[in-house]
């Protein structure tokens, strides 16, 4: 199991204080170049409409430096579509937007959308990049990727992780304290979505929600090939870099 790092979050800080100037501090370029000496197996970031993180100028200059893979996350627009067909990530995961949300809510609906995501996944693949697609884990979604083409999914796993805190404050709340506390449903559900992507040929990643505490459960679902993971990780980073904080999530991920 891979680990890649979204670093939108760096770009948040950099657009709270620098929004319109064109430059600014914390660079998400020299983040990604950090993430990856420190053992990360790949890069993500997510080019929203809006822009209300990562620019198109990050996109650039963070596809120039790097060398392990880049993942860029995208809404199925025509806009946004041509910018990666020039770009050239080595693979793009297709999600879902809505301006109002703080950050992507729930996953494609691969069903009702199917001809329009077939048809930026053939412009996509034709130019030599891998599809994903942002989905829950549910059966009806995961046919539809299959049938789209996609070589990859990628499972939103927020469900897991709100499930996975309830239960901690249940814990806390009775004065217990589980080593690995139960997230059984919505864990079953990505075991489940797991199995059904891998008979259908789909590579299988998982994505949203993930942190230092939840991630060992995730060691349950088989056939996973990669965990994106931003906001835990540069979160952490605040307290112990950048670096430190990559290097304590990949331990997690190898175990």
């Amino acid at each position: 199991m891979k680990l890649g790092v979204n670093i939108d979050h760096v770009a948040t800080v950099r657009e709270a204080r620098y929004r319109g100037r064109g430059w600014g501090e914390p660079d998400p370029v020299e983040a990604a170049r950090i993430c990856e000496a420190a053992g990360a197996q790949g890069i993500t970031v997510h080019l929203r409409e809006d822009r209300r993180h990562i620019q198109d100028r990050d996109v650039w200059k963070i596809r120039e430096v790097v060398r392990s893979r880049l993942n860029l996350e995208m809404a199925n627009t025509a806009e946004i579509l041509e910018i990666a067909l020039k770009l050239k990530p080595d693979i793009v995961c297709l999600v879902p937007e809505r301006r109002q949300e703080v950050t992507t809510e729930g996953g494609l609906d691969a069903v009702g959308q199917e001809s329009a995501l077939t048809r930026a996944r053939q412009r996509l693949n034709k130019a030599g990049i891998d599809v994903s697609l942002f989905i829950a884990p549910e059966p009806k979604q995961i046919e539809a990727a299959a049938r789209i083409g996609a070589q990859f999914i990628e499972l939103h796993s927020g469900a897991f992780a709100e499930e996975f805190h309830a239960t901690v404050q249940r814990a806390k709340t009775a004065r217990s304290s589980p080593a690995v506390p139960a997230a059984h449903e919505e864990l079953d559900r990505l075991i489940n979505g797991a199995e059904r992507a891998h008979e259908l040929g789909l590579k299988v990643n998982a994505g949203h929600g993930l942190n230092y505490e939840n991630l060992p459960l995730l060691h349950s679902v088989p056939h996973l090939v990669e965990l994106n993971i931003g906001h835990s990780i540069i979160s952490r980073a605040v307290f112990v870099g950048l670096a430190a904080a990559v290097k304590e999530m990949l331990r997690l991920v190898k175990k």
